[in-house]
């Protein structure tokens, strides 16, 4: 039973027959439970769940728990509970009810595969929160430093740079791409990709054929 009001609110936001579209509905609701706490507990919720993350992607038995639906009630208990000691690091710090509570809901609603969009969308309010506009640019290979730092200087540049708060630069490595850049930010892509220009090209091929 679900006692403590964010769990109430956690409980309230989310239907048992959801449509496949529930994962943005989860992430909204612990991001209002945690919020509504502090802002200390949104940041606790926040290293909780990107922890939790991480450990389900490095380790293939967490991965395997999470994807697989037909776990009994028993078995999903044991696999939280290894969740959680995952997320509590070396200093054995408790995760918070606010996050049991969401993994609980996950768990009971079969929706612990969508773990990762949760969290994704998750993080996303949380910039948001914070008034960040976070710019992913993808490459090939890493970029050196002092390229991720030219780029960031003309980024800020822009509009939708200077209307944010913070400007938080990742760079993503995708070898798809062939060479070039894609640097997505806010709603806006700008598509400098190899890959991109190939593409373009077999489609002129294709509409003279």
């Amino acid at each position: 039973m679900l006692a403590s009001n964010s769990s109430r609110l956690l409980a309230n936001s989310l239907g048992r027959r959801a449509a496949s579209t529930i994962a943005p509905k989860y992430s909204q609701a612990v991001f209002s439970a945690a919020l509504a706490k502090s802002p200390a507990t949104l940041a606790r919720v926040e290293t909780e769940l990107n922890a939790l993350s991480d450990a389900i992607k490095a380790s293939p038995e967490l991965n395997s728990f999470v994807t697989n639906p037909t776990l009994s009630a028993k078995d999903r208990a044991s696999g939280l509970t290894a969740l959680y000691a995952k997320a509590e690091g070396a200093k054995k710090e408790p995760v918070s009810e606010i996050t049991k509570n969401l993994f609980a809901l996950l768990s009971e609603n079969g929706r612990l595969a969508e773990t990762q969009s949760v969290v994704e969308g998750f993080n996303e309010l949380v910039s948001k929160h914070k008034g960040e506009l976070k710019v992913v640019i993808s490459s090939v290979a890493p970029l050196p430093a002092a390229t991720l730092s030219r780029l960031e200087t003309v980024l800020k540049q822009s509009q939708a740079a200077q209307k944010a708060k913070t400007l938080k630069v990742t760079n993503k490595v995708n070898p798809s791409l062939l060479g070039g850049l894609v640097v997505d930010f806010g709603d806006k892509t700008i598509d400098l990709s190899v890959s991109s220009r190939v593409g373009k090209l077999n489609n002129l091929l294709q509409e003279s054929v």
